[in-house]
């Protein structure tokens, strides 16, 4: 049994609470294993969510993005020509399913499509202007010189 008590680090950080709770979330008990996925990276800034989804129509499948958590949920819908069959063996999973993707700060979902049974989701990080790097230029000695005479 894998806990750790964070309680500790809620009392001396500030603004740190979403990381806490994520930790918190990742190693909860119940993390559930259906469907299976795949995170791959596409590019520098680009990924794609692989779900697979076998048995289930486009409208049937329902792509949610809300503050920073992408949630991927599937639910069949009763079909009547089903209660005409008697199914001797289930080994394909048609339950409904909810998946949820925390993501990071300025990434956004491009796309999504369904192709053999895969739900792929296409994720893109676009960092503002305003948050990127920037090169701040030196002076040189000689305008320094003329600063410090102008302050005298």
């Amino acid at each position: 049994m894998r806990h750790f008590d964070l309680s500790p680090l809620y009392r001396s950080t500030i603004g740190f609470d979403r990381i806490f709770s994520l930790l918190d979330q990742a190693t909860g008990p119940e993390a559930t294993t259906y469907p299976p996925y795949n995170i791959e990276r596409t590019d520098d800034n680009a990924y794609r969510i692989t779900v697979a989804v076998a048995g289930f129509a486009e409208p049937e499948l329902s792509i949610e993005v809300k503050e920073n958590t992408l949630t991927i949920s599937g639910e069949k819908q009763a079909e009547a020509e089903n209660a005409k069959r008697e199914v001797l063996h289930q080994g394909i999973a048609a339950r409904a399913f909810v998946r949820r993707f925390q993501l990071a700060d300025h990434v956004q979902v491009t796309g999504a499509s369904l192709e053999n049974g895969l739900l792929h989701v296409d994720l893109v990080r676009e960092v503002p202007e305003a948050k990127k790097p920037r090169v701040i230029p030196i002076a040189a000695n000689s305008q320094a010189k003329v600063l410090e005479a102008n302050a005298a």
